[in-house]
């Protein structure tokens, strides 16, 4: 049996740290930033498994990636396999293709599938990978959630910017304080589980078939209404050009990403991160190469965005109802 198949540390006979990623080729340079990130912050005590799930990484995406393990870091990798689950996802996200659009990829819901391909675990972290580690992750995996399937810190986009605020309140019909940006999560893994997540996932997906602004977010905020612990800024926070000193984890969310935009906020903390890994040369070519005209479509892109949530905002009632059994 491989150590993988288990959730103890090898080094000791205690419980893993489970962090899992998911990502398709194209994320995978900033997926190796985050890892050396966790990689330079863990306690060196404990034992992590960075588990990253993925749609078909590449034999040099794997082995750049697998370049990262530490001594007490390990890296797995888990393809998603076909099943009548992705299958709905997959056809579901085909029709999310037009002008405002961020979230059209089957990727962003393979978090949703944690809980059950996993069942060795009882409790998870999940990270985007566009975030930055500036502490222990395993501080984060330690919290108590308090009798909640999940943790996860109010959206602060949603907050300040008054059509994803109206959009949130009315369209998906969560008060915009108590939505939550699923980039930062802690689970209850067998909650989830026995709540059957993914199903009731699929089951909205097939039943709405919504035209969303964040859907693999809204159908989490709206399923697990009232079951979400809220997190600490400190572990979710908004690159600033101050950041507070006891900040744990920066989220690169969205707009300006350092890797395209040069005079980033906190561009530096990403780049100490990137130099670690195999792709900081690619990640330079990649910024020098995002244009004006690239930069233009970038902005025009976040516009549509901005401008579906304000259309969407204006019905008289939730686009989605969902209904826990």
């Amino acid at each position: 049996m491989s150590i993988f198949d288990t959730g103890l540390n090898p080094l000791k006979k205690t419980k893993v740290v489970p962090v899992f990623l998911t990502i398709n080729s194209a994320y995978a340079p900033y997926a190796a930033a985050a890892i050396h990130s966790l990689t330079q912050h863990a306690n060196k005590k404990r034992y992590y498994r960075v588990i990253i799930l993925h749609d078909g990484l590449n034999w040099v995406n794997r082995v750049r990636l697998r370049s990262l393990v530490t001594k007490n870091v390990a890296i797995q990798f888990k393809k998603i396999s076909s099943s009548l689950y992705l299958k709905a996802i997959v056809k579901y996200c085909s029709r999310r293709k037009g002008a405002g659009d961020f979230f059209s990829s089957a990727v962003y819901y393979y978090r949703f599938f944690i809980p059950r391909l996993f069942p060795i675990y009882s409790k998870c972290v999940y990270i985007d990978s566009d975030t930055i580690l500036r502490g222990d992750i395993g501080e984060l995996f330690d919290i108590d959630l308090e009798g909640k399937m999940m943790a996860a810190m109010v959206d602060p986009k949603v907050e300040v910017i008054p059509e994803f605020r109206e959009y949130v309140d009315r369209a998906v019909g969560v008060q915009y304080w108590d939505y939550c940006n699923s980039g930062v999560l802690v689970m209850d893994m067998k909650a989830l589980r026995k709540f059957g997540y993914l199903s009731a996932l699929v089951d909205t997906i097939n039943k709405y078939d919504a035209d969303l602004v964040a859907p693999d977010q809204d159908y989490m905020n709206v399923i697990l209404r009232g079951k979400i612990l809220h997190l600490d800024a400190k572990w979710n926070m908004e690159p600033a050009e101050e950041l507070p000193k006891d900040a744990k984890l920066v989220h690169f969310n969205l707009f300006n990403k350092p890797w395209h935009y040069k005079n980033v906020p906190q561009e530096k903390i990403f780049w100490n991160a990137a130099r670690g890994t195999g792709f900081y040369g690619e990640l330079k070519r990649q910024q020098q190469a995002f244009d004006a005209e690239k930069q233009k479509a970038d902005h025009e892109k976040i516009e549509a965005l901005i401008k579906k949530a304000g259309r969407l905002s204006k019905t008289k009632e939730p686009i989605l109802k969902f209904e826990d059994k």
